[in-house]
C-alpha cells in the first residue's frame, strides 16, 4: 500500500493522470456533439488509448503489472514505452483531422451567424488532442531515457 502514493507523486504516475484527463476531454467533447466522417478516427483513437491508459494505470498503482502474460514482470517498461510510443504517432494524424474540421468549420464563428456550428467544438477538441499528444510525448521521452539509463 505504500507503493501507491509515490507512483502517484512519480513522473509517471502525474503523466498517466494527464493522459486519463486529457483523454476523457477529449472523447467527451467529441461524443457529446454531432460528428462523422474522419471524426471518428479521433474518437476511436481517444477511446482505445483512454482505455489502455486506465488499464496501465491501474496495474502499475496496484502493483499487479506481474499478473499480465507475456507483458509483464521485466517487460512491463518497455511495454509502457511501447504504448505510448504508439499513443503519440496515432495522436498525431487525430490533431491534423480536428485542426482540419476546425478549418472547415471557421466560416461560423462570426457572431451574425445562427446556425448550430461545431467551431468551439472542434477547436477545443483539437486543443485536448494536443495535450494528450503532449502528454504521451513526454511519457515516450521519460521512459526512453529511463531504458537507456538501465542499459
Amino acid at each position: 500500500m505504500g507503493n501507491i502514493p509515490k507512483f502517484l507523486r512519480s513522473f509517471m504516475g502525474i503523466t498517466r493522470i494527464l493522459q486519463i484527463v486529457f483523454g476523457a476531454c477529449l472523447w467527451v467533447t467529441i461524443a457529446a456533439n454531432k460528428y462523422g466522417g474522419s471524426i471518428h478516427f479521433v474518437l476511436f483513437v481517444a477511446v482505445f488509448f483512454w482505455l489502455l491508459t486506465l488499464a496501465l494505470f491501474f496495474l502499475t498503482l496496484l502493483d499487479k503489472q506481474d499478473l499480465v502474460p507475456l507483458l509483464g514482470g521485466d517487460r512491463w517498461s518497455c511495454t509502457n514505452l511501447a504504448h505510448d510510443v504508439v499513443a503519440a504517432v496515432l495522436y498525431l494524424p487525430a490533431i491534423g483531422v480536428m485542426i482540419h474540421n476546425t478549418n472547415r468549420n471557421s466560416f461560423c464563428n462570426l457572431p451574425q451567424y445562427m446556425h448550430p456550428c461545431l467551431y468551439k467544438v472542434y477547436l477545443t477538441a483539437a486543443v485536448f488532442a494536443c495535450f494528450c499528444w503532449l502528454a504521451y510525448l513526454l511519457s515516450v521521452i521519460f521512459g526512453a531515457c529511463r531504458k537507456c539509463q538501465r542499459g
